[in-house]
């Protein structure tokens, strides 16, 4: 599987998460991975905005809204 960036996971897709950038650091590390953006956690697109930003997905079942920015930072694999 090839790892790619959660702003391109469609809705009804599941992926799992493979890591975060090494270009994100401090604060926002911190923050995605205390909201379970850690290596092996599932994720789904829960509500997609109209425009796009920002984006509800489900992680170890809670709804987090995160913007495009946030997760341009992060990488996944989409399972089948």
């Amino acid at each position: 599987m090839t790892a790619q960036r959660l702003t391109h996971l469609p809705l009804g897709e599941e992926a799992t998460v493979c890591g975060l950038s090494p270009a994100c650091r401090g604060a926002m590390r911190r923050r995605l991975m205390d909201l379970g953006f850690v290596p092996g956690s599932r994720i789904s697109v829960d509500m997609p905005e109209p425009l796009g930003n920002p984006t509800a997905y489900i992680v170890r079942g809670a709804a987090i809204a995160l913007r495009r920015d946030q997760l341009a930072i992060s990488s996944s694999n989409v399972l089948d």
